[in-house]
């Protein structure tokens, strides 16, 4: 039985990862947490209280006897004075705060530390599905903090023996979904009409489920050592084939206006919503080939049974 630290515990994917480590019953699990206030977790898992994620954060007490880290936990957003996501204090966090954890880890003597990325370590839109193999185009200051994180992590595995596995995953969907995708849902409940219905794009998407199982699946599996994996549902969708589907399974009629998505995007630009329609209308499809061959990994959650699980509260 391996010992587990998970940062990140009480966030959106951390819950659901807890859960499913302490289904399986067979690792124990020591939940990163910065206060009292938001834990709800059984008895079986034990707290570890660290303030913050940064460089000189002392993680000794938590390492001890651990086995394996799951470092979930990242800033995402931090709006600098010009309005836009600050890359320093990004760096602070998800790269000096990362490394920091991981140096600690090493010393500690973890055997194995999973890091979750992003797609957007890759790109933030394309043609051809992205796979391990490109090189990296990040476009944004997220995704920039990310790739940094990514290598020196890799670097410091070369220097220590600890192994270091890296998922990137696209847009995760769920019960509870923040961002865009919980408020599409909201709306489709509602029966808003949505300008969406002629948008013909492909995008990859992974259901929480789904990327929960790979998680799991990367914390012991021999081949995934020191690998970049990238996981998705194994299924591509159009924004207007997803809002439809997701209708059918809230048992609603799908109220999407075909409006062109040229007009969409100018129209999205001229409000200054550049971003949202490139995620509305954009591609961006990945390849799972690799986590197939390598782990023999399946998603074992269709899309339409993913969907039908981040609807259910909304119903």
């Amino acid at each position: 039985m391996s010992s587990i630290l998970l940062t990140g515990a009480t966030g959106f994917i951390g819950k659901a990862l807890a859960g499913k480590i302490l289904e399986q019953n067979s690792h124990s699990l020591v939940a990163v947490v910065r206060n009292n206030n938001r834990v709800d977790f059984p008895s079986s898992v034990k707290l570890a209280h660290v303030a913050d994620i940064a460089l000189k954060s002392d993680w000794s007490s938590a390492l001890s006897g651990m086995d394996i880290v799951i470092h979930l936990a990242a800033r995402a957003h931090v709006i600098n004075d010009n309005g836009n996501n600050s890359l320093s204090e990004l760096r602070r966090v998800n790269i000096d705060g990362t490394l920091n954890l991981a140096r600690q880890a090493a010393a500690a003597g973890v055997k194995r530390f999973v890091f979750l990325s992003s797609i957007g370590v890759n790109g933030n839109s394309n043609i051809k599905p992205f796979t391990e193999a490109d090189s990296p185009g990040p476009v944004e200051p997220y995704a920039q903090s990310k790739l940094e994180a990514e290598e020196a992590l890799q670097q410091l595995s070369t220097k220590t023996g600890m192994e270091i596995v890296i998922i990137r995953p696209p847009l995760v969907y769920g019960p509870g979904a923040p961002g865009n995708f919980g408020k599409l849902l909201e709306w489709v409940a509602r029966g808003v009409p949505l300008p969406l219905g002629s948008t013909h794009n492909l995008r990859s998407y992974v259901g929480l489920d789904n990327l929960v199982d790979f998680i799991v699946t990367c914390i012991d599996h021999p081949a995934a050592a020191n690998e970049v994996f990238l996981v998705s549902d194994g299924e591509d969708l159009s924004t207007t084939e997803l809002l439809r589907r997701t209708a059918v399974v809230m048992g609603k009629p799908a109220r999407l206006v075909p409006i062109p998505p040229r007009l969409l995007a100018i129209s999205a630009a001229a409000l200054g919503k550049r971003d949202l329609a490139r995620r509305l209308l954009g591609s961006l499809r990945v390849d799972i080939s690799k986590a197939r061959e390598v782990l023999g990994w399946e998603p074992p959650i269709s899309v339409d049974e993913g969907l039908k699980r981040a609807v259910g509260p909304l119903l």
